[in-house]
């Protein structure tokens, strides 16, 4: 009996072990992984800005600067720049520069906003002076490319402006549509963009296809940043309305197109002109408007253009 007591001991029995392994299992069973955070438009949108900001301030091959002494930064006379900027860090393990911000100081002063970014008492400042008391951070860097309220204005109309797609009439005379514009274009001066979509093939009707079926209205809306139409939309012209106003503009390219078909091929109206025609097997290419108001006084500074090709990363096609 003793016997038999010490083999029962030595060799438990199999529903034992499955026990004891069921047990153990559930110790040490791993926790799931929580699900993603779905990051919103918004911070989508702010993502994209500052990325933009950054390769604006790198294509113009600015140089970093240490940033001084109180004493040494109220000499630098920035309190009534308006311009692009960037804050930028090293460390001691590393001294490339990296961002830590940029931004487009278009409404406050740069002075004013450098000083908040490096004033232990504001935010911005306590985050930097936190990063550099606890050795996060060696040294800390500015830059900045000065700018005028146009070109501010431009760079908004670029980043925060959403297009508006034009629709098109029926055919008029077998082949030739008639660009629709919307309303509210505001009558007053300001800067306007156009661009287009190059559309694939006719299967893709969703925006292809803007051919009203006897109304005249064109599509409700802008088009959203969500909707992926946005991302293959082709700057081809900025224009400045100075002399006349948006509204006049913007009827001056689409509702004269047809009368000018033989001339100026090279030129936005050409381009726009020609578009207007159907062809079979053919989907004419989806035009886009944006716009943004400026006043008259500040549309003559700057260089409007080379700012948004800058920004954008590639010529504007009919802008000579």
């Amino acid at each position: 009996m003793l016997r038999a007591l010490l083999l029962s001991l030595r060799h438990p029995s199999t529903p034992d072990k499955c026990r004891t392994c069921k047990v153990l299992t559930e110790e040490i069973s791993i926790p799931k992984r929580p699900p993603k955070i779905k990051e919103s438009s918004e911070d989508v949108q702010k993502r994209e800005i500052l990325q933009t900001i950054m390769l604006i301030l790198e294509s113009v091959h600015l140089k970093w600067e240490l940033f001084p002494s109180w004493t040494d930064f109220s000499r630098l006379h920035l309190s009534n720049k308006l311009a692009i900027f960037g804050i930028g860090y090293n460390t001691r393990w590393k001294e490339d520069i990296r961002y830590h911000y940029a931004e487009i100081s278009s409404q406050v002063p740069l002075g004013k906003r450098l000083r908040e970014y490096f004033n232990p008492d504001k935010p911005e400042g306590q985050v930097v002076l936190t990063r550099v008391q606890k050795m996060n951070w060696k040294n800390v860097y500015f830059k900045f490319l000065e700018i005028t309220i146009s070109e501010a204005r431009c760079l908004e109309l670029h980043m925060e402006t959403d297009w508006i797609p034009i629709a098109h009439s029926k055919p008029i005379g077998g082949n030739i549509v008639q660009y629709l514009l919307p309303g509210g274009i505001p009558k007053c001066p300001g800067l306007y963009a156009i661009g287009y979509e190059e559309l694939r093939n006719k299967a893709d009707n969703a925006v292809v296809d803007l051919v009203n079926d006897g109304n005249c209205e064109s599509p409700k809306g802008p088009a959203s940043e969500s909707d992926p139409v946005t991302a293959k939309i082709t700057y081809c012209y900025l224009g400045i309305a100075e002399s006349i106003t948006l509204q006049q503009c913007l009827f001056f390219h689409f509702q004269s197109t047809i009368k000018n078909q033989s001339k100026e091929w090279a030129s936005i109206n050409g381009f726009l002109a020609q578009n207007c025609k159907v062809e079979p097997g053919i989907s004419p290419k989806t035009i886009y408007i944006k716009f943004v108001e400026v006043e008259r006084d500040f549309l003559s500074a700057g260089s409007l253009v080379e700012c948004l090709e800058k920004a954008i990363g590639y010529p504007l096609k009919f802008n000579k």
